[in-house]
Parts: C-alpha cells; structure tokens; sequence
C-alpha cells in the first residue's frame, strides 16, 4: 500500500472501528457484557470502568451478574447504571448487581434494526468523507514531481480501500440486525 494512501486507510479503519464498538453496545435481548463498555463509575474520584472495579458475568441468556470488589462500590455503581442509556434498572442484594434483560417486542426490534442501519450509514459517511479528503490531497498533486498515472492509481487504490470498508461495514450491520431480529 502506497504511504500516500495508508493514512486515509488508518482513518477509515478508525471509522469502521467506532461503528463495531457502537454496534457491540446496542442490545439484543440477550445479555452481552459489552453495553457496560461505556459506563464509568465513580471510583475515589476517578470514572472507572465497570469491568475494572468487579466480576462481570453472564450467568444467564438474559442476566448480567457485577461482583464488585469492593462491597461499597454497590451503591454506585447501581447509580452509574440508572444514569446510563441501556434502559435496565439493576437488583442487589448488597454484593452482587444483577441486571435482567426483557424480551425484546417486535416493535423494539425493528426500531433497534432501523437504528443500526443508521449508525451504518453514518459509518459509510465516515468513510466517503475521508475518500474525499484523500482524493483532495491527491489532486493537489497534480504539476510536482508525481505523474498523471501514479495520481491515477493512488485514486484507485484510495477507491478500492473505500469499497472494502463500504462492504465491511454493510456485513457488520447485516450481522447485527440478524441478531436483533432473531427470537
């Protein structure tokens, strides 16, 4: 791969990146660990991870367990949790943090499918918008010391990585909305 084009893909990689993170976190009516990935808890002062102050487990299809390891975390993670956008109201019984999933309805999933097909096309934006830049920076190119027809195949290449990333991020939400949409 030319140096020329490897930023735009590094940039683009970034984009699709973000996309798979963001796709991890929307749930599916089973219970996945990662909707937790964006919540920080109030430890001594320092937003903190859930997964770095307890256990997380999924002693179930559709329940979350927190062991935290330390007992007086219980309180705030409980609140960092009601404060969070994943729409679930967390139990304990003082030690361990359960949050129970509800069945997705049918309505839910399809609003979620639409959501995810957003966040893809979003992506997809990303991903055009750095073609672009890159497709700018290759034009001004034009009259130094680089031909017409290495210009040419940097634009190529550039188009050939922005296909890749394209199809990439089409199979990540065809993925994601099966998931969804499967009972």
């Amino acid at each position: 791969m030319n140096e020329r084009v490897k930023v735009y893909d590094e940039k683009m990689q970034k984009a699709y990146k973000y996309l798979t993170d963001d796709l991890a976190a929307v749930r599916a009516g089973r219970a996945n660990p990662h909707v937790l990935d964006r919540i920080r808890v109030d430890y001594y002062g320092t937003p903190t991870p859930i997964a770095q102050v307890g256990n997380v487990t999924v002693p179930e299809a559709r329940m979350i367990q927190i062991a935290p390891w330390d007992k007086t975390l219980v309180k705030e993670i409980n609140k960092a949790i009601l404060a969070s956008d994943i729409g679930i109201t967390p139990s304990d019984d003082g030690s361990i943090i359960r949050l129970v999933f509800p069945e997705l309805t049918e309505d839910r999933r399809k609003q979620l499918a639409k959501e995810i097909r957003k966040k893809g096309e979003d992506a997809k934006v990303a991903v055009r918008n750095i073609r672009r830049d890159g497709n700018d920076a290759i034009k001004k190119l034009k009259g130094s010391e680089v031909s017409e027809d290495e210009i040419s195949d940097l634009e190529d290449e550039l188009q050939k990585i922005t296909e890749d990333y394209c199809k990439k991020v089409d199979k990540a939400v065809e993925e994601k909305t099966k998931e969804i949409m499967e009972i």
